[in-house]
């Protein structure tokens, strides 16, 4: 069974910073698309960044300038660095990965359970 486990949400003031982690367990084949989604009170979730295995990137313009997207494939990690946060950044953080595990040989989209980040004074 893909686990997905997030670390790293906490409360921060505006302006601060956060690195959030989100690493696959279990058996793992192999690793397509990585990406981090957030979920605010009231609202839909939404892609904030996404990455691909050869580590192309694609960010929401709301984050754009402000977070980075990185992945390392051996350790099966993707991280998520944001800098100079605002209180409309507060949300559930979630990681998504497309996943193929030697069982089936097809990809599949796993989540995680999510990490809250607070964002205020």
């Amino acid at each position: 069974q893909v686990q997905l486990v997030e670390s790293g949400g906490g409360l921060v003031q505006p302006g601060g910073s956060l690195r959030l982690s989100c690493a696959a367990s279990a058996n793992i084949f192999s690793i397509n698309a990585m990406g981090w989604y957030r979920q605010a009170p009231g609202k839909q979730r939404e892609l904030v960044a996404a990455i691909t295995r050869s580590s192309t990137t694609n960010y929401a313009d709301s984050v754009k300038g402000r977070f980075t997207i990185s992945r390392d494939n051996a350790k099966s990690t993707v991280y998520l660095q944001m800098n100079s946060l605002k209180p409309e950044d507060t949300a559930v953080y979630y990681c998504n990965a497309n996943i193929v595990t030697p069982k089936t040989y097809n990809a599949m989209d796993y989540w995680g359970k999510g990490t809250l980040v607070t964002v205020s004074s």
